[in-house]
């Protein structure tokens, strides 16, 4: 199923000055706390690109989603009410951490490893059971055979049956929460030590001191998987996780947050731009990500945020399980039969010595590199010394995994090693249908699965990865052609977070939404209502930064700026409106010039990149002239005088073209 998660979620509010107070007398950093002092009047937006995905472009795919969601709306109900149970039984586990863990572990699917439509146990990695994806040992804890100890009861049963999968989880749980004295009432981050033991990998004590620190930051990844499931929300069809604002710098130190690709933004409001936090040492958000950064030159910038040298976007995680190269010859796409924390721990020490070159997280699209490129990694048997390898995080039969941050950032690195590597041609990548088993292509096909090499078992990526799709993030900017982004036939696209999700955001209330909507649309079937509530206690003018990939430049498709266009379909009722596209560029992000929004008649409005009279600086050091050769959308801004009405907006059929 396609990933098309609609989020609400409130802007946070600055903190009290009796809190800032506190906060100023503080030491230096401690716990980021001088950086926080300076939110009193500000806001501050936990921002993370995350799921988003557009509608796919082999339409046999979209058909087996469509089949797919419908079933699993059925099984969702059912989990929903399980996890009830689960909080009466122990209630001191906190709301929403239950339905959050199964969303990072399983996205709600009730895995059987040995069922029909699994997949292989793949890079012989341990297998995960049920709804909440516990583990059998098979070199990961035996999860569930603890957790049936606890619950009393056979380990079959919490293998099969969904309800004992959950209870058996919350058991091992509520045991490690207990440990801390955290129950209920306790703030979300205060669970963060409790879920990095249940995480379930190698015992943090295990090996030398280097093994050590990286089992100690696959369970963090963990634990910040969970975290920002719940900081964000998620109402996914069927799949609820109420929404819990984290402290993020309360849960995790500075180093671990640059380390995590932490959300860690604010934003000064009044003045419209992004506060750089010169003040504190040389911390800083950068303006385009939105994320923290360690001060240029220190030790925690180079020991927190450690980057590949082979792909400076990747973090670097070493793997020992690598051999010599003879050649670079292809890229193979995997799926890990996993998640990201659990492969990073398993490609670092297993008993198999399997490995890949780059791990891709599903939420945000982060990557994660292991293995060097001038190494062989050990992840498609006798190809081995030919080819790069990219773990997909995910399960082959749950199409959720592939959102647009893991198309796009998974495109983006392939794209590198075409432009590194003569022998790989992204016009020589697959472009034909998914399929559910082996189909060998001739070795002139330099981009393809698992599944489409000589002498191999395994058929990931399988059915649900859409080769046309990424066939063309690899070739964007086809010479006279143009291209939707966000059609929003069966998801909201890129458009996954709340109107009131950025700090930019001004004059309208956490009440107000973005959906998908079916009843007005302009082409297709389908468009997204932004619905528009007026915050009370505010008298500003509406400016809504309705963010594009979670306003993070690596989750949203390449925009070419010679004779490049950018527009989108408008419709509303109201009187008033306008709206505006934000794009980030090389230097900042700019701001295109307002375009006023007719009443009662759908409007296509259109920008031109590579025209200055249509861009404002906003904020960076963005000039005012898109100037970079490929940028990206960042957002579609909407604006009105304040009023106290609600307001619909319905946007379609996003669209580049050249």
């Amino acid at each position: 199923m396609n990933e098309y998660s609609v989020t609400r979620r409130a802007r946070r509010r600055p903190l009290s000055r009796a809190l800032c107070g506190r906060i100023l007398s503080a030491k230096p950093l401690s716990c980021l706390s001088l950086a926080l002092s300076l939110a009193c009047g500000f806001v501050v937006d936990a921002h993370a690109a995350e799921r988003a995905n557009a509608a796919p472009q082999d339409p046999a795919l979209a058909q087996r989603l469509r089949v797919e969601e419908s079933l699993s709306r059925i099984d969702r109900q059912l989990y929903a009410g399980y996890f009830r149970q689960a909080y009466a039984r122990y209630p001191s586990i906190p709301a929403g951490t239950l339905e959050a863990v199964a969303y990072v572990t399983t996205r709600w699917q009730h895995l059987q490893p040995d069922g029909a439509g699994y997949g292989e146990q793949h890079q012989h990695m341990p297998r995960a059971y049920g709804v909440m994806g516990l583990y059998r040992g098979e070199g990961f804890a035996d999860q569930v055979g603890e957790g049936a100890r606890l619950l009393g009861v056979p380990a079959q049963r919490v293998m099969r049956d969904p309800a004992s999968n959950i209870l058996a989880a919350a058991a091992l749980l509520d045991r490690e929460l207990r440990a801390d004295a955290v129950n209920a009432k306790s703030p979300v981050e205060a669970t963060r030590a409790a879920l990095e033991r249940y995480a379930g990998f190698a015992p943090a004590g295990a090996g030398a001191a280097a093994k050590s620190a990286v089992q100690a930051h696959a369970r963090a990844s963990f634990a910040f998987d969970v975290l920002s499931v719940q900081d964000k929300g998620v109402n996914d069809r069927g799949i609820v996780v109420p929404e819990r604002a984290v402290a993020w710098e309360r849960a995790f130190d500075a180093p671990a947050l640059l380390r995590l690709r932490a959300p860690f933004v604010r934003l000064d409001v009044a003045a419209d731009k992004v506060e750089a936090l010169g003040a504190d040492g040389g911390w800083r958000i950068d303006p385009l990500d939105e994320t923290l950064r360690a001060p240029a030159g220190s030790r925690s910038e180079a020991a927190a945020a450690e980057k590949s040298t082979d792909y400076p976007p990747a973090l670097w995680v070493a793997s020992p399980y690598h051999s010599t190269r003879t050649s670079y010859d292809s890229v193979t796409i995997h799926t890990m039969q996993g998640y990201y924390a659990g492969s990073i721990s398993w490609f670092q020490n297993n008993p198999n010595s399997v490995s890949a070159h780059y791990l891709i997280r599903s939420s945000d699209g982060q990557i994660t590199q292991m293995v060097r490129e001038n190494r062989a990694a050990h992840h498609v048997g006798v190809h081995n010394k030919t080819t790069l390898g990219i773990e997909h995080e995910g399960f082959i039969a749950n199409a959720s995994w592939y959102t647009a941050a893991m198309y796009n950032a998974s495109a983006a690195l392939t794209r590198h090693f075409c432009a590194t590597y003569s022998a790989i041609g992204c016009a020589s990548a697959f472009k034909g249908p998914g399929g559910t088993g082996i189909n060998v292509l001739p070795a002139s096909v330099k981009v393809k699965g698992h599944q489409h090499y000589s002498s191999q078992t395994h058929t990931d990526p399988g059915q649900y990865w859409d080769w046309a799709r990424y066939y063309n993030l690899l070739n964007p900017g086809t010479p006279g052609g143009g291209s939707v982004i966000d059609s929003f036939e069966s998801s909201v696209g890129h458009f996954d977070s709340a109107p009131a999700y950025s700090g930019s955001t001004t004059g309208i209330s956490a009440a107000s939404l973005a959906e998908r909507n079916c009843t007005t649309r302009k082409n297709g079937e389908c468009s997204l209502r932004v619905l528009l509530k007026d915050d009370a206690a505010s008298a500003n003018a509406w400016a809504v930064r309705l963010l594009s990939g979670g306003g993070n430049p690596g989750s949203n498709a390449a925009l070419t700026r010679a004779g490049g266009k950018v527009g989108v379909w408008v419709y509303t009722g109201a009187s008033g409106l306008s709206a505006a596209v934000g794009i980030d560029d090389s230097d900042g992000t700019e701001r295109s010039v307002a375009r006023a929004i007719p009443v009662n008649t759908w409007t296509y409005l259109e920008w031109r990149l590579d025209d200055d009279a249509q861009w404002d600086a906003w904020v960076g050091g963005a000039n005012g002239a898109i100037t970079a050769a490929t940028v990206k959308l960042d957002a579609v801004w909407l604006y009105r005088d304040q009023t106290s009405f609600d307001v619909n907006v319905y946007l379609d059929d996003v669209q580049v073209k050249n």
